[in-house]
């Protein structure tokens, strides 16, 4: 029998570990571990068109399975396109191993030909990042690297060079019990009784929701209903939280509605739970806070904290809930979801009736008729910027649909990379990427993927010709709108050119038949919906200086020629205009 090479033997240890798939662009230093790839039955070589998309396919996968996934890279610059996935994967705490194969060990320092220093250029976006310099290193490298991103939650790199990945592996190498799931973390007593006290002292309670609550649903319904709680979340809580909740006063921040931030703003007392919610200025700084998260470095530093808790959101409420006495009085409560009631009626619904006549489309009206068609069970990729405007507002979970994003790290181009890896896993589950033409464009070409493999990924286009949120951004600041229109080719005509089904969408009755269409296509499709590009997202809350922005913005817009614009935004946006 052959002696195992190190990259064999690299191989065995992530079936070993569970992964199932390595996404990747073969290269030169890195034949030797795709060539064991090619002999191992366990493991699945997935060619993707750029790495951005193995990294961004492997971090989906690690979300939607809580296990570990793996992408690789040739030396160099190959390598180096996996950062931007790769820090999305670590911001998410998606469980990743990134392979980085470097050039030839005996040239390490010497400038050579696509020389680069991995071990230090992934330091940021991972837990873990080293490089191996012999075979006898490698077995322990590895097995600490996934350690690192399994127990951790995050990204591992390893380095390895080509030559190296082509030696002998040692005879005896130790090969220790493997980490594939995260233990559950308990509060101490002292923590659950601090937070009791504080529970029973406060007349309204608020409780705000973020990712780590996956898991928890029945815990914070069980005491939401004991200290007649309304509960909001953040974007990255809507799939575990809103569900079945008949406490839900919707989301805050950016893309939010609903009355979270007065439930937030107008409580004795905030109980953040599993959230690492960035955008302080929605938060509030005159209320007892409290935190509960996993993660002690999550702890107090988005707002001042009067109790910080480091635990399970689940565990914490399992100790806590039997602990604080029931509260009978729900005007807090019930004031917070009548406002959240009429919230809906006026905003997030204003786009969704009426509008059969209406051209371009409005983007919420395919984002509600797409929520509609949508199998109970589909996963939602969902680009970064109005994308995820349409996904908050008008995707409802259930507790079987899943939706991920570059909800942390807000890179652009993500959705149809994303969707690549949730397909993998089941070919069976629809797979739905919410694609704006700014992101789908930029990694367009592993639309070839989806041809190349027959993923059934069906991509609904939001094609608005514009990077609109980019645009009001610009607006918010007094800014006109500038190098933010795309020129765009029929995406459609694309889509059949490569070999799938392609459909373009211009009139709102074309719509929900061109869906149900896709929907029932056995492979690959895109929808190319045509909308507004005049939609825009406007916050729950909108302060003066916002107001100021816009109003400079739209006032430079006017002096340039554009009052007929303005005029088509102004239609399109009264109606979302939140009422003092």
């Amino acid at each position: 029998m052959a002696k195992q090479t190190v990259a064999e033997q690299f191989i065995d240890i992530l079936v070993r570990a569970g992964v199932q798939r390595l996404y990747g662009v073969v290269g030169d230093s890195l034949n030797p571990v795709v060539d064991a790839v090619r002999r191992n039955r366990s493991l699945e070589w997935v060619h993707v068109r750029h790495e951005e998309t193995a990294a961004f396919a492997a971090g989906a996968e690690a979300q939607l399975t809580g296990r570990l996934a793996a992408c690789a890279g040739s030396c160099g610059p190959g390598n180096l396109h996996l950062i931007n996935g790769l820090f999305d994967a670590h911001r998410s705490m998606a469980p990743v191993l990134a392979l980085a194969s470097h050039i030839p060990s005996s040239e390490i320092g010497t400038s050579y030909f696509q020389e680069t220093h991995p071990d230090r250029l992934f330091t940021e976006c991972s837990h873990y990042s080293e490089l191996i310099s012999s075979a006898q290193q490698m077995p322990r490298v590895l097995q600490t690297a996934i350690q690192h991103a399994v127990g951790r939650g995050g990204v591992s790199v390893i380095t390895l060079p080509g030559d190296i990945a082509a030696h002998p592996a040692p005879q005896r190498s130790i090969e220790h019990a493997l980490v594939t799931r995260r233990p559950s973390v308990r509060p101490g007593d002292a923590e659950i009784d601090a937070l009791a006290r504080l529970v029973d002292g406060a007349r309204r309670v608020t409780l705000f929701c973020g990712s780590g609550t996956a898991g928890a649903h029945d815990e914070v319904m069980a005491f939401a209903e004991r200290v007649k709680s309304p509960v909001g979340h953040a974007l990255r809580g809507k799939e575990w939280i809103q569900f079945d909740n008949p406490y839900d006063v919707g989301m805050s921040g950016l893309l939010g509605y609903g009355a979270a931030y007065e439930a937030m703003h107008e409580c004795d007392l905030l109980l953040l739970l599993g959230t690492d919610f960035p955008y302080n200025a929605f938060l509030p700084d005159d209320v007892t806070i409290v935190q509960v998260d996993v993660r002690p470095e999550h702890l107090g530093r988005r707002s001042t904290l009067d109790l910080a808790v480091w635990g399970d959101v689940a565990e914490t409420l399992r100790c806590l809930t039997p602990k604080v006495r029931e509260k009978s009085d729900r005007r807090f409560l019930d004031r917070m979801l009548k406002k959240h009631s009429d919230a809906l009626e006026g905003v997030v619904k204003a786009y969704t009736r009426k509008v059969d006549k209406h051209v371009p489309i409005h983007p919420e009206y395919v984002a509600s008729v797409l929520d509609e068609e949508a199998a109970d069970d589909a996963v939602f990729t969902v680009d970064t910027g109005m994308c995820n405007v349409w996904a908050a507002r008008y995707l409802t979970p259930n507790g079987r649909r899943r939706v991920i994003g570059s909800f942390t790290h807000g890179s652009m181009a993500n959705a149809l990379p994303q969707a690549i890896g949730a397909q993998f896993l089941d070919r069976r589950r629809q797979v739905v990427s919410m694609s704006g033409d700014g992101g789908f464009s930029m990694l367009m070409g592993d639309f070839l993927t989806l041809v190349q493999y027959d993923l059934p990924v069906k991509v609904v286009l939001f094609n608005n010709s514009s990077l609109g949120m980019v645009e009001l951004e610009m607006m918010v600041e007094g800014l006109p709108a500038y190098g933010t229109t795309n020129h765009n080719p029929d995406f459609a005509a694309v889509a059949r050119a490569a070999g799938a089904y392609g459909v373009r969408v211009e009139k709102p009755k074309e719509l929900r038949s061109a869906l149900r269409d896709a929907f029932r296509h056995k492979g690959p499709a895109l929808v190319d919906v045509v909308t507004d590009p005049h939609a825009l997202s406007l916050p729950p809350k909108i302060t003066g200086e916002q107001i100021g922005g816009f109003a400079l913005s739209v006032g430079k817009v006017v002096l340039d020629g554009g009052v007929g614009r303005m005029v088509q935004m102004a239609r399109a946006n009264l109606r979302n205009v939140p009422r003092p």
